[in-house]
């Protein structure tokens, strides 16, 4: 099993079986990772940071779980001076890395972004795989971009989704950005993702604007699929995720 908290805008902790994984902690306003880290003792706790951007990536994370086994994976595009020089395990990861020493789990490998950084793709050690898109997404704004732009942003998010559709049969959690800012098509970038990957179960994030327009499945989620969605639209709530 594994239990999904939402944090914030893209932050999720995930407790799995065999670590805490806490995604682009950007801010915690009901302090729910301290329950997350208090349930799961034991537990390794990795940080993942797809990103520099401040709504992503906050320094505050090299000061949580001190008392426990921490290992941070980081984004190439974060600056090295915010990231303490002793005392932490640190993995730094471009597009097309891959690890295969992260505790609690057999393989991370980093995908690309349309913005900056990196996606991240984590294989647990009973095979399922985790995903966490950071800034990839089909950006652009459709009132505003031309039909070249918006053709060119669109290619972009193809070539890269069509590389993990490729390398992965399928995803048991997906957290993807459906950001409300974008006009009319802000969920396109989640429709196409969704039509191309096999995603199991489905978490909207980024929610600049509305989240009620995220949360409203039936508009761009293809019926197509089989994929379950969440809507954990307000910080401090969670799901379990079974099987």
């Amino acid at each position: 099993m594994i239990t999904v908290t939402y944090l914030d805008h893209s932050g999720f902790a995930l407790t799995t079986p065999g670590a805490v994984m806490v995604f682009d902690y950007y801010k915690d306003p009901d302090k729910k990772l301290e329950k997350v880290l208090r349930d799961s003792p034991e537990k390794p706790v990795l940080f993942f940071v797809s990103h520099h951007h401040p709504d992503h990536f906050n320094t505050s994370i090299f000061e949580l779980a001190q008392d426990r086994k921490r290992t941070y994976i980081l984004a190439n595009d974060i600056f090295s001076k915010f990231v303490p020089k002793t005392g932490l395990s640190v993995a730094w990861m471009s597009a097309g890395d891959v690890i295969d020493s992260i505790p609690g789990t057999t393989q991370v490998k980093a995908y690309g972004s349309t913005d900056t950084g990196v996606s991240y793709a984590i294989t647990l050690t009973d095979g399922s795989v985790i995903f966490h898109a950071g800034d990839l997404n089909d950006w652009h704004w459709s009132e505003e971009s031309t039909e070249r732009e918006v053709a060119k942003a669109e290619e972009r998010f193809k070539v890269i989704v069509d590389r993990i559709a490729e390398e992965i049969p399928e995803i048991k959690i997906a957290m993807f950005p459906v950001d409300a800012r974008m006009g009319t098509d802000f969920a396109k970038g989640a429709q196409i993702f969704l039509s191309k990957v096999k995603v199991d179960n489905f978490f909207p994030m980024h929610f600049w604007g509305e989240p009620q327009k995220a949360c409203d499945f039936n508009a761009y989620v293809p019926a197509a699929t089989a994929t379950r969605c969440y809507c954990l639209d307000r910080p401090g709530m969670n799901v379990e995720i079974k099987g």
